[in-house]
């Protein structure tokens, strides 16, 4: 059995009994006024953070939702864009994809602006989506890719390009590690499906984003998501997971790479009124100036004694002058 039938086998299993725990996000911590969210939906939330963002969210956007697990995130998309279509959730295993269907149902019951036809449940895999070339506004996923092995994580990533419109975002939230998790772990077709082992470095899971062409990278949270003990996982020391929503843009790569913001800033601190590095940055004496890593960086090169970065706050929304 390859690991990818052993995950199909294991959330056929959970869609049918929900696992309280399976994730440590039991409850959406979005809230929406007048969004009844069933109890059976938020005891299938198998997600580690979320990618429903507010202010991506205009415009009634088409949304490309890749495994739709209980069909909580579905809903909360459908709560922005209520027309019939408005959001398309792609999920290989059957058995999910029946038990999000009688979610959405009991959900249209105690809403009253939803209706099922705003969410429509197709079988596919995100490597494969069954839509056409550059017809989607966002595609979503939560804690799904982290589970494939690099080189299906990057047939995930490059679908996923394929289908959304130019300007178009990639919105997802998954598992990170903080260092490299051992072989004896990733080897563990089981723990992978559970979201434990298949988890990459922050560094390498930004550059598989780069690596299919997404230009610029937003980092919306960062946040503990597990411990691997000692004892229990077979380590010498024990090893944090984190999880990471993040945002990725459908723009070309700048040809200095692309743009990554994590909450950086910039401050002009020297006896001017303001400094400008003539490649489109200005940043007024005193003010903090949201930029990327790679902006901060060569700022912090061209003044080092003239300009404060602050560190990474991992939470990025926007504002900044890249």
């Amino acid at each position: 059995m390859t690991y990818l039938e052993t995950v199909a086998q294991f959330y056929s299993e959970v869609a049918q009994t929900p696992q309280a725990g399976l994730c440590c996000v039991q409850s959406s911590p979005l809230q929406l006024p007048g969004l009844q969210i069933p109890c059976q939906m938020r005891a299938m939330n198998y997600g580690c953070g979320t990618t429903v963002h507010p202010t991506e969210l205009r415009d009634q956007p088409t949304v490309l939702y890749v495994g739709v697990g209980g069909g909580l995130e579905a809903l909360q998309f459908a709560y922005f864009s209520r027309r019939t279509g408005a959001v398309i959730a792609v999920e290989p295993v059957a058995a999910m994809a029946a038990v999000a269907k009688e979610n959405l149902k009991i959900a249209a019951e105690h809403n009253p602006w939803f209706d099922t036809s705003f969410v429509e449940i197709c079988p596919g895999d995100a490597f494969n989506l069954p839509i056409a070339d550059g017809c989607v506004d966002i595609v979503a996923q939560n804690c799904l890719f982290n589970i494939f092995e690099p080189e299906d994580l990057t047939r995930a990533l490059k679908e996923a390009y394929r289908v959304l419109k130019p300007g178009g975002r990639l919105q997802m939230s998954d598992p990170i590690a903080t260092r490299p998790i051992p072989a004896h772990l990733q080897q563990n077709e089981q723990l992978r499906a559970m979201c434990l082992s298949g988890a990459l470095t922050y560094q390498e899971y930004i550059q598989h984003i780069i690596d299919v062409g997404f230009g610029q990278i937003e980092i919306r949270a960062r946040r503990p998501y597990r411990l691997l003990d000692t004892q229990t996982y077979n380590l010498p020391t024990s090893l944090l997971l984190e999880s990471l929503d993040s945002v990725s843009f459908k723009v070309e790569i700048p040809e200095d790479g692309a743009c990554v913001f994590t909450g950086k800033t910039a401050i002009y601190a020297g006896p001017e009124g303001f400094f400008d590095d003539c490649v489109g940055h200005v940043l007024q004496r005193g003010t903090p100036a949201v930029v990327c890593d790679k902006t901060a960086a060569k700022l912090a090169a061209l003044k080092p004694s003239e300009i404060l970065i602050t560190d990474s706050t991992w939470h990025y929304s926007g504002g900044g002058c890249c």
